[in-house]
């Protein structure tokens, strides 16, 4: 389990509830030393003050903000104890709010909320449960190391969750990083949700969802303990870096899609629409037809000079051979 990285209580109007607070995450990532090229010695960073040019301990070091080059206004841990906040060893929650009209960008780390013994066991279920039937969040206000913060306070399985939640004032506007006004086809948003279909799934479990990256530098380190060559990386067929036919791009997506994954029956993907030039294409080679006629018509001596004489030598065919009754023509109009 854990440990515990902040303990205090949910206040849930007169309802308090005793709570440990303890990681919702892990880290697997591999992390590094500095070391010294020569004889692998590890680098160290030393405190060292700019005006003496001599490392100081933590003892002698305080924290200030800087008005200008030459002025420091101080500010010790006393005068942050003494400011107006909320009480220091408790999760006050001010509302409840539908967890979709919370932006997820505003939303950080996570943390589990442990209820601090027996006597915080009812309570605790209370509020979960609570939360649970009416599919709603908590947002409430902390004080965690001498700051005022936001939170948000949800249900997961049997535990509630404190999430960290950014101030409105800290969210930059995009507006400015929109791109210029395009035209998009029905066509083409036709074409992006076919691909979609084809890429949904009901969870993320799977090979895609792998840190593949911190499994290769595992490998990596293993070799280089064995005094092995890396395994060699694969490589991947370079993708063009401009799209210049969309729909051409969406089309071999789905395929593409559909062969990673085998085909499978179970996802009802739309096809996409065939593009406008194809099926003007199609439609060429019937205007041709009335042009056959014309010349068959021809070869039967409607307006030609050599069809009489094959109509001669017919009909002489036919007296030699009574047995055989020609066809009946039908008169040709004038």
């Amino acid at each position: 389990m854990p440990r515990s990285i902040w303990s205090g209580a949910i206040s849930f109007g007169l309802v308090t509830v005793p709570i440990h607070v303890v990681g919702a995450t892990e880290d697997h990532s591999i992390r590094f030393h500095r070391y010294h090229l020569a004889d692998q010695g590890r680098i160290r960073t030393r405190k060292i003050c700019e005006l003496e040019d001599r490392e100081v301990g933590s003892d002698e070091i305080g924290r200030g903000y800087e008005l200008t080059r030459t002025q420091i206004v101080p500010v010790t841990d006393e005068d942050l104890r003494e400011l107006p906040l909320p009480a220091a060893k408790a999760i006050e929650i001010v509302a409840f709010v539908p967890l979709a009209s919370v932006d997820p960008i505003r939303i950080g780390d996570g943390y589990y909320l442990q209820p601090d013994g027996q006597v915080a066991a009812k309570p605790y279920k209370l509020l979960r449960q609570a939360l649970a039937r009416s599919s709603k969040v908590a947002v409430a206000r902390y004080a965690w190391s001498g700051r005022e913060r936001l939170g948000l306070l949800r249900v997961r399985d049997e535990a509630i969750v404190l999430h960290a939640m950014r101030w409105p004032d800290e969210i930059r506007d995009p507006s400015s990083l929109t791109p210029p006004e395009v035209e998009v086809s029905e066509e083409e948003i036709e074409g992006a949700l076919a691909l979609m279909d084809t890429m949904t799934r009901d969870d993320l479990e799977g090979e895609e969802f792998r840190d593949t990256y911190t499994d290769a530098v595992a490998e990596l380190i293993e070799a280089k303990r064995e005094h092995k060559e890396p395994p060699a990386a694969v490589e991947r067929e370079e993708q063009p870096g401009q799209v210049l036919d969309l729909m051409a791009a969406l089309r071999q997506s789905v395929s593409e899609a559909k062969e990673s994954r085998g085909e499978d029956g179970h996802a009802e993907v739309h096809e996409l629409p065939a593009p406008k030039e194809k099926a003007a294409a199609k439609k060429t080679p019937a205007k041709k037809t009335p042009a056959k006629k014309t010349a068959a018509k021809k070869a039967t001596g409607e307006r030609g000079t050599t069809a009489p004489r094959e109509t001669a030598a017919k009909r002489a065919t036919a007296k030699r051979s009574p047995a055989r009754k020609p066809p009946a023509r039908k008169p040709r109009s004038a």
